[in-house]
This record gives structure tokens, sequence and C-alpha cells, in this order.
């Protein structure tokens, strides 16, 4: 599972790391326009393809499958690492987003394969624990690269993590005989739904452009955003429809997504995203605007909320490992994730360290507890052959909520940081709002310091209510998840994962 964790540590680490790096890159390709277009080439192709990747590893050799991944994930880092241009960047972010879409789910398919249910909970928490560690990791390698060698060494540092991963993966990894259909090349084709996705790939992308653009590259009323969110609802409605009408092919078939404790677990991990994707973006602007930090420090100070995250992960995947229950950690994460938010709101310009340092830590604990019981609750519910598609449907709403909620707290944060401003007299708001939070005290006077300072506080503290709103709607998903013992569910699963006829697809590879 080493590789495995590297492979999931790679992404995680990618996502932080090339954050810190973007202001130097828009630097060395004066390239200000494409900055939104570093973050959403990843995205678009990340999250367009997330649910089509867990039917290929329904119906495809999982270990090929994840190596392939990997290997387009790598090829993506080259493409960015050798960019000579800010084009060349951009598309291989989108490949690199490819690669990406698959290692999350497949790492969570390996494992499901590997470890009987009752053991993946501890490993469930150092995937959390992955998470936290690549938050705090990704902004100090980045100010380290791009201070003291170059900014391209942000994604070269992909190549040896992701290589000892593949290696590991291609000589030690042997996944056992699993029970599928005996289907040619073709009819697996055709399994993966093409006419659906033909319609549900462009529905995502429309959807994620019009959230990138909206309120900042363009206004919402502008036609192009209008037109953006109607091709989505129009699209979308195409996918369900056929969906509907061809359930065989279906890419998210009616019985996973009709399924209690999925739908659950679904909205727990969109909500819980949502509220994570929000106070990670704009708490280290707190620190820059407020406290006048740098980037690189303002991470460094965000590494309570990653400590909290880290302790209570570890700690809810022994315990749910301990007494087979994961419903109690996300009920009691739903409880204390909230308060953390709410406390976080409270924020002032004079705040100090034991505030900011305690609140971050109650609100990491909070999410650590329930963020990766929602996964095992969906392994728990669903058998072995459609964990693969319930995984992917787990991450593909997390990134969901946090690409919805972002682009609803930076429009809130921007409106008011504005209405604020102007009524600052002699302050010309629009410098303020171009320059940045670092930069802040170089163009402001001390005299107007104060009042501005005031107006980016209250501004910030407009998206945190944000987030402690979205944190505390996670109760509905820990209280309507079933409360099923992931020991009996390991017995259920073992007897029904034997499999009755075997089919050889790669003979000396994986046996399906």
């Amino acid at each position: 599972m080493m590789a495995v964790m590297l492979a999931a540590f790679l992404v995680s680490l990618d996502r932080t790391i090339v954050a810190t790096a973007i202001p130097v890159i828009t630097n060395h390709f004066n390239s200000l326009d494409d900055v939104g277009w570093y973050a959403s080439a990843y995205l678009l192709t990340m999250s367009s393809l997330q649910m089509a990747m867990g039917r290929v590893y329904t119906f495809f050799d999982i270990k090929l499958v994840f190596l392939s991944c990997i290997g387009l994930f790598e090829l993506g880092s080259i493409v960015c690492g050798t960019a000579p241009s800010s084009t060349a960047l951009i598309i291989g972010r989108a490949i690199a987003g490819m690669g990406a879409t698959g290692l999350f789910s497949g790492a969570i398919t390996i494992m499901v394969h590997v470890l009987p249910l009752a053991k993946r909970p501890a490993y469930m928490g150092w995937f959390g624990s992955i998470f936290g560690i690549a938050s705090v990791a990704g902004p100090l390698l980045g100010g380290a690269f791009t201070s003291n060698l170059t900014w391209r060494w942000c994604f070269f540092i992909n190549l040896p993590i992701g290589g000892i991963a593949m290696v590991i993966i291609i000589v030690i990894l042997k996944l056992p005989a699993r029970q599928i259909e005996a289907l040619s090349w073709r009819e697996k084709l055709l399994r993966l739904d093409p006419l659906g996705n033909l319609f549900f790939i462009p529905s995502i992308i429309c959807l994620l452009l019009a959230l990138e653009w909206g309120g900042t590259t363009y206004p919402w009323s502008e036609w192009r955003i209008i037109l953006l969110l109607v091709l989505f609802v129009v699209l979308l409605i195409v996918f369900i429809i056929i969906e509907t009408v061809m359930p065989k092919t279906a890419t998210i078939p009616l019985h996973i997504i009709k399924n209690r404790s999925v739908l659950a677990a679904v909205w727990y991990t969109f909500v819980t995203g949502a509220s994570l994707i929000i106070l990670v973006y704009f708490i280290p602007i707190w620190f820059q605007a407020i406290k006048g930090v740098s980037p690189v420090k303002s991470g460094i100070m965000n590494i309570p909320l990653v400590l909290g995250l880290v302790v209570a992960s570890l700690a809810a995947g022994f315990l749910t490992k301990k007494i087979g229950y994961y419903a109690p950690w996300m009920l009691l994460g739903a409880v204390i994730m909230p308060i953390g938010a709410g406390l976080i709101s409270t924020f002032t310009i004079y705040t100090g360290h034991s505030r900011w340092i305690g609140y971050q830590v109650l609100y990491g604990f909070g999410l650590g507890l329930g963020m990766q019981q929602s996964s095992i609750a969906v392994q728990s519910v669903l058998k072995r052959r459609d964990v693969p598609t319930g995984a992917s449907l787990v991450f593909f709403f997390q990134g969901m909520g946090g690409s919805l909620f972002s682009s609803i707290g930076n429009n809130i944060f921007d409106n008011k940081l504005k209405q604020g401003l102007q009524k600052i007299p002699g302050l010309n708001a629009g410098i303020i709002t171009n320059i940045g939070a670092t930069n802040l005290r170089q163009v402001v006077s001390s005299q107007q310091l104060p009042s501005v300072l005031v107006a980016y506080n209250a501004a910030l503290v407009q998206a945190f209510y944000v987030a402690a709103g979205v944190a505390a709607m996670a109760i509905i998903g820990a209280a309507t998840v079933e409360w099923k013992s992931i020991k009996a569910s390991g017995k259920q699963e073992a007897t029904n994962s034997k499999p009755a006829k075997a089919v050889e697809e790669n003979k000396g590879a994986e046996v399906v």
C-alpha cells in the first residue's frame, strides 16, 4: 500500500505546490491573463472525467489502469516543467488532471481488493494524513523551489515520487482474482457509457467554466455565463434521461445513487469539501493581509488546521477499526467542524496566536474525524464491483463542492471588500483589489491602513460565514448514514467476493 499512498501524496502535493508557484510563473511568461487557467485546466479534466474513471476500473485491469494514470500525470508534469510558453503549461496541466482523475479512486479500488473491510479504516486514516502533510509540504517546497532553484522544479518533483510508486506497483503489487463478465474489448468500451459521457463531460465543463469566470472575468449577468449555465442544465437533463433508459451501461447506476448511505456519504463529502476549500484558500489570505506575513509563512501558520486533521484522521481510523462503526465519528466531526469554522469567523484584526491556532486545530480535528469515514460508509454498503463507481462519486462531489463554494465565497469576499473600501475617504479601492493581500502595506498609507485592514477582515469573515454554514449541513449526512458494522459487512463481503469463475485478461499479469 506504500506505493498507492505515494501516488495519492503525488496528487495532494501537486494541488498545493503549484498554487505557490503561480505568481512566479505569471512573471516568467508575462501571462497574468492566463493565471486562472493554470488551475482550471487541471480541474476541468480531473472533475469531468472522474465518474467515467469509476467505470474504467470496473471493467479493465486495475493495476494497468492505475499505472496508466500515474504515467499520464507524470507526462503532464514533464510538459509543465519544460513548458516554453504559457499555452504549453496549460496543456500540461490538463494532461496532469487527466492522470490525477484515476489516482484517488484507483487507490480506493486497490485497497478494496487487497485489504479486508475491517482493516481499511486505519489505512483510510493514513490517506487523510497524507492529504494534510501534503498541504503543509506543498507551500514550503514551492517557496523553496521558486526562491532557490526554479519554479519548474514544482513539477519535476513529481517525477521521482511517481517513478518510485510505479516501480513498486509493477514489482510488488499482486491483486487477487475478481469476478467480472467475460466481455470483448468492444463490449467493455460500450459499458463505459460513451453516449452518456458525451453529454455528462461537457455539462461539467460548462458548469466549471461558469464558476471560474462568473463574477471575475465576466459579470454573472453576462451572456457567456448565462449560456454556460443553460448548457449545463440542458446537457445534464439529457444525461439523466440516457442513464434512466439505458441502465445497463449507466455511468452512475441507479441502484448506487439510490442507496441511503451512498447519498449520505456524497452529501457529507460535498459540504465538507466546500467548507475546507474556503478556509484553506481564505485563511492564508487573512494571515497575509491582516498579519502582514509572506505567502510561505502564511502556509506555515496554517499548520494547526492540518495538525488537527492528521491527528483526528488517524484516531478515527484506529477507533473505527477497533469498534467497527464509522457513523459515530461522522456525527462527532459534523458537530465539531462547524463550531471550529464558526470560531474562525470571529477573527478580528486583533486576534492573537492562541485563538487562531486553537480555532484551526478544532476545525481540523472535526474535519479529520469524518473526512475518510464517508468513503468507508460507501465501501461497507456496496458490492466490491460497485466500489470504484461509489468512490468516484464521493471524490467527484467532494471536488464539485469545493469548486462551487470557492466561487461563492470568492464572490461574497470581493463584493464585501469593494463595499468596505469604497467607504474609506481618499482611497482608490481599485488599486487595493488588484494588488493582492501580500502587497497591501506597500500601497496604503499608515493613516488609512487600519481602516483598510478592518474592511479586509470584514470581507474575509463573510467568506468564513459561508464555510461555517456549509460545515453545519454535514450533520444531515452524518445523521442519515446507516449504522453498519464493518466487521459484519466485512464477513458478508468475504463471502460474496469468492469468485465463481474468473476471467484471465492478461496472461502473466492480473487475473480478473
